[in-house]
């Protein structure tokens, strides 16, 4: 087995599912996080449940705002939602990637 960070042959890990050698993982203050950017792709722009609010060529926003089709309007119909948001119900559009 190869450490992570250092790629020296080690037979014995240190840390819980880290693969770090024993040198590496004293060495740093925390063990790596392996779900850090797993969410990174799994916001409501490329969700298929998004829907792009229509905005003119003259309006330059930040944040795109759209509406959340997941499930049956309210009275207040879909919620609205900013593209870089995140909920747990994402299903992934394969024509928004």
């Amino acid at each position: 087995m190869q450490c992570k960070k250092c790629k020296a042959e080690v037979s014995v890990t240190y840390g819980l599912n880290t693969n770090l050698c024993q040198a590496c993982f004293s060495g740093s203050s925390q063990p790596t996080d392996n779900w850090k950017h797993r969410s990174k792709g799994m916001l409501c722009g490329s969700c298929m449940f998004f829907v792009e609010k229509v905005t003119t060529v003259t309006q330059k926003e930040t944040h795109i705002i759209g509406r959340c089709r997941r499930n049956a309007p309210t009275m207040n119909g879909f919620p609205a939602v900013f593209s870089d948001d995140w909920c747990g119900n994402h299903k992934l559009d394969e024509m928004k990637i």
